[in-house]
């Protein structure tokens, strides 16, 4: 039997290849994971932005066989940065030309006087590196700084993987005079009511008789194939996990090196209003600037259309920084909102919120060398390690759903 642990989309999408001999145990009393919908005084939120992007039209079929055409959206996407006073198009180096004139001479110049081929190993210099010392001031250091509660020397120069807008000098002027997106994805997928039709539709490939509802893994003896959990001992052939992988090693017992694994958490306050607001075109704004508290704001009224300002909001916190009073981050988020523009005296009528943690995993030198170790030895007592925690990647939705696909035919022919 193969113990799937995790009801998210990994575990759902792995049980779903799988089709039998498995079972699948969930810590929460729904499935989803972080993946979820919350429906609130007439809003749609989910426990953050998750927007759908397929690169693989099999993997598409599969997830909206279930979902009528009607149920979905398919959204053009439009996204800025908040800069001063104005509004940027991301990505931002590719849009230096609509800086004031000083700032995009600095921004050009130093462009061209940039190093491309230095060798570095850090996000921070790879940054350097490939924008210059403006780009990467003015915009690309200080919001990921928000963004990964953390400093950017500490991360891999390839810690956003494909996912990060790499542009070449010649790209860039391109683009002065004709716009285009050079992003990973142009439009994206979005379910009217929320992400949690996307669990739906995918949980309705796996047998529920074979899924269990609020039972924890609490430790596993890997050499006898035994999880205990807070219900039960079982045997397992094969132990799929989706947890965050230092939490699994920590249950296996396995020696790791501990201080490689860091992330970041997230406050996310999901927030709705009585009115529309003065944004009317974004789906989400990009926030750099320090005095904010927030790095980044979602539209769900531009999204799915609603005549009332119904917003995501994401706040970084470090691993260990404590998140403090609830109520007193909201007020200053409201006040920040109010300063930024993106609300003009409309009335707070609802608000929920989640705290994610982990929510970005940090990619760094030591994790990468210590994850290819531990995920060897995992594989040869029969556990494997998948999603975006489990894996400890920078990955999309859709690459967890391939990865489990994957991992089922791969094991399936052993």
């Amino acid at each position: 039997m193969d113990l799937i642990v995790g009801g998210g989309i990994s575990g759902l999408s792995y049980a779903a290849a799988r089709k039998d001999n498995y079972l699948l145990i969930e810590a929460d009393q729904q499935l989803g994971g972080y993946c979820k919908t919350v429906r609130q005084d007439g809003f749609v939120w989910d426990y953050s932005g998750h927007f759908f992007h397929f690169q693989h039209p099999e993997l598409r079929d599969f997830v909206m066989q279930n979902i009528a055409d009607d149920e979905m959206l398919t959204v053009e996407k439009h996204t800025q940065i908040l800069y001063g006073d104005r509004h940027i198009d991301f990505p931002f180096q590719m849009n230096i030309h609509q800086l004031p004139q000083e700032e995009f001479i600095d921004c050009l110049y130093d462009l061209f006087t940039a190093n491309p081929d230095a060798d570095t190993d850090s996000f921070k210099g790879m940054l350097y590196a490939k924008f210059g010392r403006s780009i990467a001031e003015k915009f690309l250091i200080p919001y990921n700084t928000k963004l990964y509660a953390t400093d950017l020397d500490r991360l891999d120069k390839d810690a956003m993987g494909r996912f990060f807008p790499y542009a070449n000098k010649e790209q860039i002027v391109r683009n002065f005079r004709q716009a285009r997106g050079y992003s990973y994805n142009a439009t994206f997928l979005y379910p009217r009511e929320g992400c949690m039709r996307i669990v739906d539709s995918i949980a309705s490939h796996v047998d529920s008789s074979r899924v269990s509802m609020q039972e924890t893994l609490l430790s596993v003896d890997t050499e006898r194939h035994l999880a205990f959990t807070n219900r039960r001992n079982l045997h397992y052939d094969r132990l799929i996990s989706t947890m965050p992988l230092p939490k699994l090693l920590d249950i296996c017992g396995m020696e790791y090196n501990k201080s490689a694994y860091t992330w970041n958490k997230v406050l996310v306050l999901n927030l709705g209003f009585d009115s529309k607001g003065p944004e009317r075109v974004n789906n989400w704004i990009y926030v750099p600037e320090s005095r904010y508290l927030f790095y980044r704001v979602g539209f769900y009224d531009n999204i799915i259309g609603q005549n009332r300002t119904s917003l995501y909001v994401e706040i970084g916190f470090a691993q260990d920084q404590p998140i403090g009073d609830i109520n007193n981050l909201l007020k200053s988020t409201l006040n920040d909102l109010e300063q930024a523009g993106i609300i003009n005296g409309q009335r707070l009528v609802a608000w929920h919120y989640v705290v994610m943690n982990p929510a970005y995993v940090h990619i760094t030198k030591q994790a990468e060398i210590d994850k290819a170790m531990r995920m060897q030895q995992l594989a040869e007592r029969g556990i494997y390690s998948i999603g975006r925690y489990g894996e400890w990647k920078y990955c999309s939705l859709e690459d967890n759903i391939f990865d489990a696909f994957q991992l089922a035919n791969r094991l399936e022919k052993k």
